[in-house]
């Protein structure tokens, strides 16, 4: 079932629940996939595309949650976060550092990078192999421990 399917099926649960913040996070994920098939002009949002906006739509409310703690706004702070949570649900598991590590040094070898000049080769490579999977910021600091 695509993601558009199961966030039509999670709206309606939503609904039936009475979960504003379920509700409110599902139908702006649903209004981003019909933006990029309307963009798209109908063609199908391939799953790359739907994880790349759920992560997209997750590190927009991160930065939020992180700009209204930092105001002492805690009651904004705690609505962004609980769309977050939501939001996470749909996407894949998320690497832990351990996993992380184990990946990129698996990149590393492959790519045959041996210093921090080489991170763009690394990166590449990391992006494509890790997206979903884990966050571009996390994918970097990794990189750069590992090589330097």
């Amino acid at each position: 079932m695509s993601l558009e399917l199961t966030i039509s099926e999670a709206i309606k649960d939503a609904m039936r629940a009475k979960d504003r913040v379920a509700l409110d996070s599902l139908r702006a994920v649903k209004s981003q996939i019909l933006l990029l098939k309307t963009e798209a002009l109908g063609a199908e949002v391939s799953p790359e595309q739907e994880i790349a906006i759920l992560q997209r739509m997750v590190k927009q409310r991160k930065d939020s949650y992180d700009q209204f703690m930092a105001q002492g706004r805690n009651d904004l702070a705690e609505v962004e976060d609980a769309q977050m949570k939501v939001i996470e649900q749909y996407l894949p598991k998320q690497l832990s550092a351990d996993e992380l590590e184990a990946e990129i040094k698996a990149i590393i070898a492959e790519t045959g990078a041996e210093s921090v000049k080489d991170l763009g080769k690394v990166m590449g490579t990391a992006s494509k192999k890790l997206a979903g999977k884990s966050d571009g910021k996390s994918i970097s600091e990794m990189a750069k421990k590992l090589l330097s």
